[in-house]
């Protein structure tokens, strides 16, 4: 081999030997790539940022209406059912950090291992995510639905998602310590199952990486929304847009049942909803200003669009 070809060779394994490490670290890079339309503020480690208040709106939208208009954009993706829950009967939001984990491989658990000596890290790899969480993330874990030899956490991890959060967590796979987790305040979740033995053969493969969460797929950033009948992964893009309209759809919903109630819908149960009921409902909101959690500017252009037809095969549509 000449002079040239072996200094050449050299520096591609010099380049391969820099791209090989940091793969489990948060690779800023590549959510920055995955999430390139998101114009707001973002953390540290490249996320979006959403705001606070939208997590606390999004508590009181239902799933379908964040559905129906997700939908409306193209988005068919972003739910799933059939969970257990900490929880059932309380709903939360976080921002989605994700992890990936997949079956051990003994050279694959060999190079994870001595990257995370290199960087200081201590414990299990599970551990590991949760020390990467802020304050309103939720941890979601894409564990290809094992849950015998499957659970990501016991009580003393559930404790450290608690702190770390005040959220919780989304795990395609199992917990163990069920009933001591149901008592740590300031934790929720939902899990494939639940399963008395600990966490074992298997490996994380990745930190802020896209995921598949059952059916859904889920990027870094998203606005995770956990309800007793299942989960939707809002995309940071849309969540604002997701949420008002959400909002929107249920004042619609609170009007038209008064309207119901009073026997003023006649067999228009499901709204009807003319120019003139569009007018009487923007009249309702008038009498009540406190039931708007969007501006009023952002509802009175909700019911342009509203008013506006839909041009010949458009997506949309509200259901019951």
């Amino acid at each position: 081999m000449g002079r040239t070809l072996r200094i050449v060779a050299i520096a591609c394994c010099g380049l391969a030997v820099s791209n090989a490490v940091a793969q489990i670290r948060p690779n800023k890079e590549q959510i920055l790539f995955y999430t390139q339309e998101w114009k707001g503020e973002r953390f540290p480690d490249g996320r979006p940022k959403i705001a606070a208040n939208l997590l606390e709106r999004a508590l009181d939208v239902s799933i379908e209406d964040v559905w129906d208009f997700l939908r409306s954009q193209g988005y068919v993706n972003q739910f799933d059912a059939g969970w257990q829950a900490l929880h059932p009967e309380k709903s939360f939001a976080g921002r989605a950090l994700t992890a990936q984990f997949m079956p051990r491989r003994p050279d694959m658990a060999a190079a994870v291992a001595a990257e995370g000596k290199t960087e200081g890290r201590v414990s299990g790899t599970n551990s590991w995510v949760i020390s990467e969480l802020q304050m309103g993330d939720t941890m979601v874990v894409d564990g290809y639905g094992k849950v015998v030899e499957g659970t990501i956490i016991g009580s003393n991890l559930g404790s450290g998602i608690a702190a770390h959060t005040h959220s919780g967590f989304v795990f395609d796979a199992g917990i163990r310590d069920a009933e001591e987790n149901r008592q740590i305040a300031n934790l929720n979740g939902v899990y494939r199952g639940y399963d008395p033995s600990a966490w074992a053969q298997m490996q994380l493969t990745g930190i802020n990486v896209p995921v598949r969460i059952g059916r859904a797929v889920v990027l870094p950033g998203d606005l995770v929304l956990a309800k007793r009948d299942g989960v939707i992964f809002i995309p940071a893009i849309l969540a604002e847009q997701a949420i008002s309209k959400a909002e929107f759809t249920n004042l619609q919903d609170a009007f038209n049942f008064e309207l119901n109630a009073q026997g003023k819908n006649g067999a228009e149960f499901e709204g009807g909803w003319t120019a003139p009921k569009f007018a009487a409902f923007t009249k309702w909101i008038d009498a009540h200003p406190e039931k708007l959690k969007m501006t009023r500017t952002q509802f009175d252009e909700l019911v342009k669009q509203a008013l506006t037809p839909r041009a010949p095969g458009a997506r949309g549509g509200r259901g019951n």
